[in-house]
């Protein structure tokens, strides 16, 4: 079989940032991730990257390459022609690394759009290629929001996504008073990373209406687990709650529909893999959620990959695929074109369009 795996190797792929990505729950200061190659026995080969963000699954550099290096053995031989099998395999296998998980979705997606020759936007569903992204602000003092929101319109950036802390309310108040003077006609999303209580998210919510301050939406204020708390906010206030850290697979999905606990969700592949992220969509999407793309820190390669995801289906509406801006140095050649805002995939080029430059 010409599309058969031939070969895979797992690299640590450490990337500096341009400052700690600091959210409620914990801060990191560089990419701790690992690069995936697979060859084929035709030679095509595909790249991937797994992300993991301990602060957000546990998951770490050394667990995802172990992670890894136990799915090998299991997919030498394989057909990628039957990814999708493939992946709810590696699932049953190590349900718990979905960051190891996708990074060999990717990289077998990759190798597969690669062998038919059409861009993964294309393979993903042909809608666009053009996307507009937002821009994050992570947790720090005033003076760091004020300055970030500046530094954000500079690059012709206009939405703004901010990170709060949750347990003073009344100073991520003030961050959000900086932000706004600062960016005053930006639209500002607010990602709690499950830093509140249902009682201190309706309170931040009302006292950020007394200083007429409106976000567009209000991403996992509350803890992963506490869907009546998210039903209780959602229901309360009048900006739309997105489900991130709540929303890790499609039963996830379906028990926030039920519960009514977010009106969006935050799809990331690193938790779940890509295969489980198209379920999740076609969820939301029936059940007529909003849906926001984003990711955990990750470097061109698994935006890219992101962002012919989003294209591909053209039904996302709010795009945060900000990460590398806050990377030092890419060891990648091609991936989208950014200018500002807007970010432009390849109608060309094969598979997601990014190489290894080492």
């Amino acid at each position: 079989m010409q599309t058969a795996i031939s070969e895979i190797l797992f690299t640590p792929l450490t990337l500096p940032l341009t400052e700690p990505f600091g959210i409620a729950t914990g801060a990191q200061a560089r990419a701790e991730n690992v690069l995936v190659k697979i060859k084929l026995a035709n030679g095509i080969t595909g790249i991937g990257e797994a992300a993991p963000f301990t602060a957000v699954s546990g998951e770490t550099q050394a667990s995802t390459l172990k992670a890894c290096k136990n799915l090998q053995t299991g997919l030498i031989g394989k057909d990628i022609r039957n990814w999708l099998t493939i992946a709810q395999a590696l699932s049953e296998k190590e349900y718990n690394a979905p960051a190891a998980r996708c990074g060999i979705e990717m990289a077998m997606l990759d190798a597969l759009a690669k062998n038919y020759n059409i861009p993964l936007y294309v393979f993903l569903g042909g809608a666009g290629n053009v996307l507009e992204t937002d821009m994050t602000i992570t947790t720090g003092n005033i003076q760091h929001a004020e300055q970030s929101a500046k530094a954000i319109l500079k690059r012709d950036i206009h939405s703004i996504k901010i990170k709060t802390g949750g347990s003073k309310i009344e100073y991520d108040v003030k961050r959000l008073k900086a932000v706004h003077k600062a960016a005053p006609n930006s639209p500002i999303l607010i990602d709690g990373n499950c830093g509140y209580t249902a009682a201190s998210a309706i309170q931040f919510m009302k006292l950020l209406e007394k200083e007429n301050i409106y976000p567009v939406l209000f991403e996992q204020p509350l803890p992963r687990e506490d869907w009546e708390g998210m039903a209780q906010v959602s229901k309360s206030i009048a900006v739309p709650i997105c489900a991130d850290e709540s929303a890790r697979d499609a039963k996830d999905v379906l028990k926030i529909i039920q519960k009514k606990c977010a009106k969006a969700i935050n799809i990331k592949l690193m938790k779940c893999g890509i295969a489980e992220a198209l379920n999740m969509i076609a969820i939301a999407e029936a059940a007529g959620l909003q849906l926001m793309i984003g990711g955990m820190v990750e470097s061109i390669l698994a935006m890219t990959f992101s962002a012919h995801l989003a294209a591909g289906r053209g039904s996302f509406n709010f795009i945060d695929l900000d990460t590398p801006m806050f990377i030092k140095k890419h060891p990648f050649i091609g991936g989208f074109k950014q200018k500002g805002a807007i970010l432009t995939l390849d109608k060309d080029k094969a598979g997601h369009g990014v190489t290894v430059h080492l």
